[in-house]
């Protein structure tokens, strides 16, 4: 799958394709439902299928101290397209220049210029260009007089209420891990380089896997059963600390999990550890005694989630 720049020009055989459009962080339920319709009528007319993408996100430019709360990295996302069936990713890099651009230029110069599309697809609550001066209506015309076709794809539903961000990232903030896997079809996951941090877990048996949480929304903090995957494919079960470790000072952020039976080196590799469930809040101990006697129990539970979880 490849990866391209929103603002070039497309390579020739990804040219006349059917575009997905969005922001598409979470990839939930309703992204899907855009991206599989897309590539749907690109299979069927043949052509290319392409996911477009904004980074980063529009709120992140305009409102830039806002708490993190991304729910996807970028190379999360290719991924996920490109098992959803898209030829390649479209990232429109979210700048000054791009916020001011009128609707009317975002289609000219980006969409037929650069992307020469021959369709777009998008939810119905999608807007574009400057001051959100475009919205489905302004995008069906755009394409009627520059001969692509705009379609839109409605909200999904699940238990009776519409999927969306706002509802996944309150699901994580409270800690109800399954309810967001419900509507994200797949556990939430934090993806980061391990990093050598002051290898206190080593000293106490339960060695540590560091990972920074980035620009990622906070889940609740505390204990999580949890499965980590490394690049090779390689699955590893465990138990993790995501918080400050208030145990320990000074306070750190860290999503720290301890792989089972594992021993190997991970300092330098990327890992995706998938938040399976929250076990317990963070807690502050009085003695290390405590504190592992803690974790030999959340680890006996851990094991018991993940064996039950399949």
């Amino acid at each position: 799958m490849q990866r391209l720049d929103g603002g070039s020009a497309i390579p020739p055989l990804l040219a006349g394709g059917v575009v997905a459009l969005g922001n598409f962080d979470g990839f939930h339920l309703g992204h899907q439902a855009v991206v599989g319709r897309a590539v749907a009528r690109a299979k069927a007319e043949g052509r290319p299928a392409l996911v477009a993408t904004f980074d980063p996100h529009p709120v992140r430019h305009f409102r830039p101290d806002t708490p993190p709360f991304r729910l996807t990295t970028l190379d999360q996302r290719e991924r996920l397209f490109a098992a959803a069936g898209a030829d390649a990713m479209v990232v429109f890099r979210f700048d000054a220049a791009l916020a001011a651009l009128t609707a009317e230029a975002f289609v000219t110069e980006r969409l037929v210029g650069c992307l020469a599309v021959a369709g777009v697809v998008t939810g119905e609550d999608f807007t574009f260009g400057r001051a959100k001066g475009g919205d489905v209506r302004v995008l069906a015309e755009a394409g009627a007089a520059h001969g692509f076709s705009a379609e839109t794809v409605g909200p999904v539903a699940l238990e009776g209420e519409a999927v969306s961000s706002s509802r996944i990232r309150d699901l994580l903030r409270s800690g109800d891990m399954r309810g967001a896997a419900r509507l994200l079809t797949r556990p939430f996951a934090i993806e980061g380089v391990v990093q050598h941090g002051d290898k206190l877990g080593r000293t106490i048996g339960y060695p540590t896997a560091n990972i920074d949480m980035g620009k990622y929304l906070r889940p609740a903090y505390g204990i999580y059963a949890v499965r980590g995957r490394l690049e090779d494919g390689t699955v590893l079960p465990g138990a993790a600390n995501l918080g400050v470790r208030p145990t320990f000072n000074p306070p750190k952020e860290l999503l720290e999990p301890y792989f089972f039976d594992f021993s190997g080196d991970l300092y330098g590799r990327c890992v995706e550890v998938e938040l399976i469930e929250y076990i317990r809040p963070e807690a502050k101990f009085d003695g290390v005694d405590a504190l592992v006697a803690q974790m030999d129990h959340d680890c006996v539970s851990a094991r018991e989630i993940l064996s039950a979880a399949g």
